[in-house]
């Protein structure tokens, strides 16, 4: 079975699959971060001051990558988000500007867009969403909605908007029942998140919640937070 736990970010969605696939055996898909990608893509670039052809190319790798790594994984996984997240943070974007930051009243640095290039960006992400629907629609069987509960990690990368990020949960849920994807939106603690989705999939535990946790924890400690301009490119 293949799963994909969705959200927007700050949701807890990397931590949760962590701790899923620990608590059930499940393997995992985790894509890479906007974070990895940008060092090698756009060198020494911040995320608030991306163009819309660079955020069109940043949409296309990290898409690349979830196939990828979804392919190689087989027929059951869980998987961190879906390429729909890419499609989304696009057309998010589209309504409420390249840099969030700034629409939220957090000036810091927006990319300058003219009407025209905003225009076609949309246009384009269009195009995107036509394609990415038809992959997230032959590639999962259901999905794990985390109900937007949790503040945003005021990480200095991600945008500091809540209305982007409603924008992006509504649009998300309103997709999934466009496609007809089954869907269950969960909430609560992690320990209440690991036994409903486990529940939910009769996927059977083979530790306690408390070891996945601090499994996930200690996973989730080592990832490299450092700001995506703060990088050196792999191949450098």
């Amino acid at each position: 079975m293949k799963i994909s736990v969705s959200g927007t970010y700050s949701s807890g969605k990397t931590s949760t699959v962590m701790a899923l696939s620990h608590y059930t055996g499940v393997p995992r898909s985790l894509a890479r971060t906007i974070r990895e990608i940008m060092p090698e893509a756009l060198p020494g670039v911040r995320l608030a001051e991306v163009t819309p052809p660079q955020f069109l190319q940043l949409t296309l790798r990290r898409h690349t990558g979830r196939a990828v790594q979804e392919a190689l994984l087989g027929d059951h996984f869980v998987s961190d988000g879906s390429s729909l997240q890419e499609w989304l943070y696009g057309a998010a974007r589209v309504r409420h500007g390249m840099n969030p930051n700034a629409t939220a009243g957090n000036e810091s640095g927006p990319a300058t867009t003219t009407p025209e290039e905003m225009a076609f960006f949309g246009q384009v992400v269009e195009q995107y969403g036509h394609a990415f629907k038809q992959h997230v629609k032959a590639t999962y069987d259901a999905y794990v909605h985390l109900r937007h509960e949790l503040p945003i990690a005021a990480d200095g990368h991600r945008p500091m908007n809540n209305a982007f990020r409603a924008t992006v949960d509504g649009m998300l849920l309103a997709t999934l029942d466009e496609l007809r994807i089954p869907y269950h939106v969960v909430g609560g603690s992690m320990p209440e998140r690991l036994e409903t989705i486990a529940g939910l999939f009769g996927w059977t535990p083979v530790m306690s919640t408390a070891e996945a946790i601090e499994l996930a924890r200690r996973e989730y400690g080592r990832q490299d937070f450092r700001m995506e301009h703060e990088r050196v490119p792999a191949d450098a």
